[in-house]
């Protein structure tokens, strides 16, 4: 696993074990989601989903990754994989999103978290039991330290692995999932920087 790639999961990993992130402060990183504005200088210019646009500091510790597309039919019983989910009209976890850890990164964050795609959102972070093809998708059943419990991936989730990236890639109009701290007055420092690449955009 490359070095980077080593940083991004680290990142992933503390912001997912944050499962009281619904409010930020100080001492606590922030999820930031957007499309890059302009990068210049070591700052990066997001307009956030939520409409402000902020500044985040780019520098040598900052991880920068981006995302590929994989295939559902990739998950296998065994792969460690991270899935946000939302429950259905029947209760169940239905997935918005997965992403299939490097072997390297198993473990990574291991659990049932609060998430913040949308009310009741969630992210599991666990190994693939079993893959059983449904009325609406595949249901993973994913087993953590502690629990259990099944995700329905419709046929249209995305699903992606994480892949390196260079700072060429920070252009306008991309989007991107930052993981950033809280910098002096309205900055933040970013730790690490997942950026659409090949017109695939992270969608965690």
């Amino acid at each position: 696993m490359s070095f980077r790639l080593q940083l991004v999961v680290s990142a992933i990993a503390l912001t997912l074990a944050n499962a009281s992130f619904a409010q930020p402060s100080a001492d606590k990183p922030e999820r930031i989601r957007g499309t890059i504005q302009s990068y210049s200088a070591g700052t990066l210019q997001v307009h956030r989903r939520s409409g402000e646009t902020v500044s985040i500091a780019v520098d040598d510790s900052t991880g920068l990754n981006a995302v590929k597309a994989v295939q559902l039919s990739d998950i296998k019983p065994g792969t460690y994989v991270g899935a946000a989910a939302m429950p259905g009209a029947d209760g169940k976890l239905v997935a918005k999103e997965v992403l299939v850890f490097p072997e390297a990164a198993r473990g990574t964050a291991e659990g049932h978290y609060a998430w913040d795609l949308g009310a009741n959102s969630s992210m599991t972070n666990a190994n693939v039991d079993t893959v059983v093809q449904g009325t609406s998708g595949r249901d993973l059943k994913l087993s953590y330290k502690g629990g259990n419990n099944t995700v329905t991936v419709p046929a249209n989730a995305p699903v992606v692995t994480l892949i390196p990236a260079t700072r060429d890639e920070l252009t306008s109009g991309k989007r991107v999932f930052v993981v950033a701290s809280h910098g002096a007055g309205a900055a933040y420092k970013g730790l690490q920087i997942v950026v659409e690449k090949d017109g695939v955009a992270p969608p965690m």
